[in-house]
């Protein structure tokens, strides 16, 4: 079973197994951090591991044609920019020094 599974592999398996690992990896940098903190935090790693994640499975859905796949990966790459966006905003408006 092992042979037939290693046979079949090609680039958009490899991408697809990849994106997943990013995509689950998150959980457990968002539950470390938390751990650390003793607090619900979402660092800014969970957002880059949700966007490449979810990018690579977006395209690993188009390429085998799974329509249900592709309509549950197209969404949350904005949410994961807009997050991403907001924290870099934030830092920006941060670094100012404050207006006399």
């Amino acid at each position: 079973m092992l042979e037939r599974l290693l046979a079949n592999l090609d680039f958009w398996a490899v991408l697809g197994f990849a994106a997943q690992a990013a995509f689950t990896a998150r959980f457990l940098v968002q539950w470390i951090a938390s751990e650390r903190r003793r607090k619900s935090v979402i660092p800014v790693a969970f957002w880059y591991l949700s966007l490449f994640g979810s990018a690579g499975l977006l395209a690993y859905a188009v390429v085998r044609a799974d329509p249900v796949f592709i309509l549950g990966q197209s969404f949350g790459s904005v949410v994961y920019i807009r997050n991403l966006a907001l924290i870099y905003r934030e830092r920006r408006g941060a670094a100012r020094p404050p207006a006399a």
